[in-house]
């Protein structure tokens, strides 16, 4: 694993694959079955955050619009597809088609973003990915050919364990090869010091752009699934408080951890559920586990320290 772990996400994204072959498997209760699904999408969404947040150094605030983007686009191909060419042999690849519209459709959202504002930093990035995120919410709430504040309802249940599993393992695939390519030795050096690699004749503002595109389309990605699984969307689910949720994911796995962010996408998403038992007190409850994590991992929960196997002693001099 540890010398080629390339090859065993491609495992993984060949073994999810054969799995959305069935919408619930055998002697599975339907609702952990959703939860595993609700996993798999945060997974992609964390994943896709931190390749802005953690690996480029930047702070986007505005991951939840992407989403927005794609699970509108997405939902609206299918409602008005899915009668006219949803058979059971054209439902999957329907389904991918729309996917992809709705991934292709937040890259360009991003893009749009990320032109003219990337070459802000800090601060002045997080505030305008933040209002770029509430723009995208404001014009889903008034239109009205995307069902203005009421929604979209009667979106068909495509997302299935496997469809939710085969894209969170191939985000995480892609991401993983970027990085550790040559080209992306550019987004580590833009995220050590931005200044430094410029002064190397570094385009920094290609590769901020280039993270952010490439983010949005895995966010848009999560969208078309979440608008697949849940059957029905609307403005208020994609607000400033889910771009909050995702960035959590991100700084409580460690920034710029891929194995560290999907462990803690695994925990917010089921700590929720846990909780559930004692309902009144579930929110106040699961903001103090997050508080007092940060306050004891302020590095990220899920980072570690690597063993050199050096023993303390004298220097020689």
């Amino acid at each position: 694993m540890k010398r080629h772990p390339q090859l065993w996400l491609l495992a993984a994204i060949i073994l999810a694959a054969v799995l959305s072959a069935s919408a619930r498997p055998a002697g599975v209760n339907p609702y952990y079955l959703g939860v595993a699904v609700d996993v798999g999408i945060n997974v992609i969404l964390a994943v896709s955050l931190n390749l802005i947040n953690g690996h480029t150094g930047q702070f986007s605030l505005g991951h939840a619009g992407f989403m927005a983007v794609g699970a509108y686009v997405a939902s609206s191909i299918t409602l008005g597809l899915a009668a006219r060419f949803g058979g059971p042999a054209l439902t999957p690849l329907l389904f991918a088609g729309s996917l992809l519209a709705g991934g292709l459709a937040a890259a360009l959202a991003g893009l749009a973003v990320g032109v003219p504002s990337l070459r802000l930093r800090g601060d002045y990035l997080a505030i305008v990915t933040l209002g770029f995120g509430e723009i995208i919410r404001v014009i889903l709430q008034t239109t009205d050919a995307v069902g203005a504040a009421s929604g979209l309802k009667g979106i068909p249940k495509f997302t299935s364990f496997g469809w939710a599993w085969a894209l969170a393992a191939l985000t995480v695939y892609v991401v993983a090869c970027l990085v550790n390519s040559t080209y992306g030795r550019g987004f580590i050096a833009v995220h050590d010091d931005e200044v430094a690699a410029r002064s190397m004749g570094i385009n920094t503002t290609r590769y901020k752009v280039t993270a952010f595109v490439i983010g949005a389309f895995f966010a848009g990605l999560a969208g078309g699934l979440y608008a697949h699984h849940k059957q029905f969307i609307s403005p208020g689910g994609f607000d400033f408080n889910k771009s909050i949720e995702i960035v959590v994911m991100v700084i409580l796995g460690g920034m710029g951890r891929t194995a560290g962010v999907i462990a803690a996408a695994i925990v917010l998403t089921l700590l929720p559920e846990v909780l559930r038992p004692v309902a009144e007190y579930r929110m106040i409850l699961y903001a103090l586990l997050i508080l007092g994590l940060m306050l004891a991992r302020p590095q990220g929960l899920f980072t570690w320290e690597r063993r050199t196997g050096a023993k303390p002693g004298p220097q020689p001099t």
